[in-house]
């Protein structure tokens, strides 16, 4: 049986039975502002808290300090000392978009991979990276290459998708298909703010809950609230708990 890597996220690993198949890439879809790249900080600082595995943070998006800025937010503490001593390495829009050119960009975060010994990569964000790309035919093959190597390099990663819809996409993309799991990040507006829920639609070689559940982002980072299962999507009733 293989190998499961905890997320970090309270609720989220139960309803993964324990967490992510090792060695597996996982498509991490929302709509901005969901909470997906809190979620992937959490991973690679759980990673190291708990579990002593090094990791990596991509993004095309961010600078460093953006992103050591939402670790403090949310309270992940000594996330900034995991950067300074290489445990958590992030490679920013800065050193990934220095170059057009889609196989430098890639040689940079392959030779990062491939020189230390890492176990948790996040790629935020898988939008930016496709843009490198004009046929889907080339998006598709790229794209699965680069899944075989983090795999052959003994990552477990979280790719994150950013998604305009409030809903998840219905119309299913060459990502979905090339991915061993799906988990989508949900918001919905209410009169007070927003409601934020949490559904794993797909988990290769793994039994999965697949009920949508509400969750939370607070300090401490993301909380998902596994009990609830079935919580209204459309606002709440009076004996709702309130996230």
């Amino acid at each position: 049986m293989s190998e499961l890597v905890s997320t970090g996220v309270e609720g989220l690993d139960s309803i993964l039975t324990g967490g992510i198949t090792e060695r597996s890439t996982v498509l991490v879809s929302g709509n901005p502002g969901t909470g997906k790249s809190i979620f992937g900080i959490q991973y690679l600082h759980h990673g190291v808290s708990e579990h002593g595995e090094r990791g990596v943070y991509v993004s095309f998006e961010e600078d460093e300090a953006d992103i050591r800025g939402a670790a403090e937010s949310v309270g992940f503490e000594g996330f900034d000392e995991m950067v300074d001593d290489g445990d958590v390495v992030i490679l920013d829009k800065r050193e990934m978009l220095r170059e057009t050119d889609f196989s430098t960009a890639v040689d940079r975060l392959l030779d990062t991979v491939e020189d230390g010994d890492f176990d948790r990569l996040v790629l935020d964000s898988l939008s930016m990276f496709q843009l490198f790309f004009d046929a889907e035919q080339e998006k598709r093959t790229y794209l699965l290459k680069f899944s075989d190597i983090l795999k052959a390099n003994g990552l477990t990663s979280l790719l994150i998708n950013e998604q305009g819809a409030v809903f998840p996409d219905t119309e299913v993309g060459l990502e979905n298909f090339l991915t061993d799991g799906n988990i989508y990040f949900i918001q919905t507006p209410t009169d007070s703010g927003v409601n934020r829920y949490v559904w794993v639609a797909k988990m290769r070689k793994q039994d999965i809950d697949t009920d949508i559940f509400p969750m939370e982002i607070g300090q401490g980072g993301i909380t998902v609230h596994e009990r609830a299962g079935g919580f209204s999507m459309m606002g709440r009733s009076d004996d709702q708990p309130s996230f």
